[in-house]
């Protein structure tokens, strides 16, 4: 029984796990949208909201904070002089994720992932 364990494994360890979430929620984050599956992308979507709340707090607890996370600085720079003005006035829901064909080789259901405008 799978009792109070929250969260996808995605057949990854731990480690595995979290590299692959930072390194979407960096990529999200930099090209503001991202085509992956519909698994990661249910996970990357609660992360990359919060990489953006903490940018409309912007303050230097909040971006170490996000330096921790996102793997490039320049995408930590974009979180809170671009991103999070944007979002300034939006309480919550700044991704949205359309379903596309499934992946050919494996027939996996893919979604592209995108910030909202």
């Amino acid at each position: 029984m799978r009792h109070n364990i929250a969260g996808r494994s995605l057949n990854r360890d731990s480690g595995h796990r979290k590299a692959l979430y930072r390194n979407l929620v960096t990529a999200l984050l930099k090209h503001e949208k991202i085509v992956t599956t519909e698994a990661k992308a249910k996970e990357v979507r609660s992360m990359a909201e919060k990489m953006i709340t903490l940018g409309k707090k912007s303050g230097l607890h909040a971006y170490r904070q996000a330096l921790t996370f996102i793997t490039d600085k320049a995408v930590t720079d974009k979180v809170f002089s671009v991103l999070g003005p944007r979002y300034k006035e939006r309480a919550g829901g700044y991704t949205r994720s359309t379903k596309l064909e499934p992946r050919l080789g494996d027939n996996a259901p893919m979604v592209k992932l995108e910030l909202v405008k």
